[in-house]
């Protein structure tokens, strides 16, 4: 039997998609393989939100080709679809993918021949409109489940409408179906996942809120949470209706990127810091205990110092559960990219430093501030110095002795200073 490994970068979204790509290359035949292993074939899932990520994608494809030559490399994924003639001109890839084309892999596969240079497909700049299906499953205790893709907003330093595309979906009732197969295989919690997931129903006519109440309703998922949503489609009706659910849990990822209103017109965002802070504000009105997991971008074009304190004394009021920061990396092809006053990479680097001491206090403080409650925590099936890990419902990560009988189920634990991860 033919093996293939996986390589994923980036977002959620990949995640499912390389997990749906597996299941197309088992159904004939193949055996998926970790990572690390030796494979016949290679598939790396790209990401090109930052430099960082495209540099990584190509040490990938040059380490694997290093171990194995003689193995296929398949590239797909944004960086694929954005600078398709600078992969294929990296030593060892065989097969240069667009998004837009995700589908096909599995068939390009089998049909490659002789290999002298790399085979581009479908990666012109043409519109992206159809909607790939997908779902992760058999890797984790949760599955990730793409509801959306593509972007219609055009942020100032964004690649993702030119990666993946205006914003559409797949309709509600396949995305129920898709669910009740997932509840069917055992998993008893989805991340909804997209590029703009509250953007929802752009291709059907239906909304997001339509589609949290669909998925309420499927038996034997019992948790489902929200990858990522704008705070702009945070609407009260929403954040209302999960708080009234027993099945969407009191955890929200929102990006702000900048807490300071000038530098958010600069970035093209659809919201003001205080509408930021005001949907903070309805979602603890409703769920107290929440965990906000936040995106913030540092040393954006022209951020002086009195815009970047603004931000963090924001972030510091507001108190969320955890901080994700990115160092602004200029993308070509983007507004921001030759915007005045670009920001040092040493000012970069310090801020980025001051909000990463913010976000380990914030984090230790909100997880502190569960101790004594009894909360239900998932456990997942893995074990590290005798121990398991799960987590509850507000992202609290939670440590007990392992015991394979609690894999995969929802368990009550009182927390402590001595179960809880940070």
């Amino acid at each position: 039997m033919k093996r293939v490994a996986f390589h994923t970068l980036g977002c959620k979204v990949n995640f499912a998609e390389s997990s749906t790509l597996a299941r197309h290359f088992e159904s004939a035949g193949y055996t998926r393989v970790a990572p690390s292993a030796d494979a016949d074939v290679h598939v790396v899932n790209s990401c090109s939100v930052t430099e960082h990520a495209d540099k990584k994608c190509r040490n990938i494809v040059r380490r694997l080709h290093s171990r194995n030559p003689q193995a296929i490399i398949a590239v797909t994924g944004c960086y694929a679809q954005l600078k398709p003639a600078e992969v294929g001109a990296i030593e060892g890839v065989d097969i240069v993918l667009s998004n837009r084309s995700k589908a096909d892999l599995f068939r390009e596969v089998e049909a490659l021949g002789a290999r002298s240079e790399a085979k581009i497909l479908s990666c012109e700049t043409a519109e992206l409109t159809n909607f790939f299906a997908a779902f992760s499953q058999g890797d984790r205790t949760r599955s990730f489940l793409k509801v959306q893709d593509g972007c219609d907003y055009k942020c100032a330093y964004c690649t993702i409408h030119y990666a993946r595309g205006s914003s559409r979906n797949a309709p509600i009732s396949l995305l129920v179906d898709e669910a009740r197969e997932i509840a069917a295989s055992g998993v008893r919690e989805i991340v909804l996942t997209g590029i703009n997931v509250g953007d929802f129903g752009h291709s059907t006519g239906e909304s997001f809120i339509d589609l949290i109440r669909a998925l309420d309703t499927v038996e034997g998922i019992e948790r489902y949470r929200i990858s990522s949503i704008e705070p702009n489609l945070l609407t009260d009706e929403v954040a209302e209706f999960c708080a009234a659910s027993s099945k969407f849990q009191p955890h929200f990822h929102i990006p702000i990127q900048s807490g300071c209103n000038t530098v958010l017109e600069r970035m093209g965002r659809r919201y003001t810091a205080e509408r930021f802070a005001d949907r903070i504000h309805k979602v603890r009105s409703l769920m107290p205990d929440t965990f906000f997991g936040i995106d913030v971008i540092v040393g954006f074009p022209g951020e002086t110092n009195e815009e970047f304190e603004a931000t963090y004394s924001l972030l510091e009021s507001l108190k969320p559960a955890y901080l994700h920061i990115f160092p602004f990396s200029p993308r070509p092809g983007t507004p921001a990219y030759s915007m005045p006053n670009q920001v040092r990479a040493s000012i970069k680097t310090e801020r980025a430093a001051r909000l990463d001491e913010l976000c380990q206090r914030l984090h230790r403080e909100f997880c502190m501030s569960q101790v004594g409650r009894t909360l239900p925590v998932l456990f997942e099936n893995t074990s590290k110095n005798g121990l398991m890990t799960g987590f509850t419902g507000n992202y609290v990560k939670v440590a007990v002795p392992y015991d394979k009988s609690l894999a995969n189920t929802i368990v009550d634990v009182t927390l402590t200073e001595e179960n809880i991860v940070l």
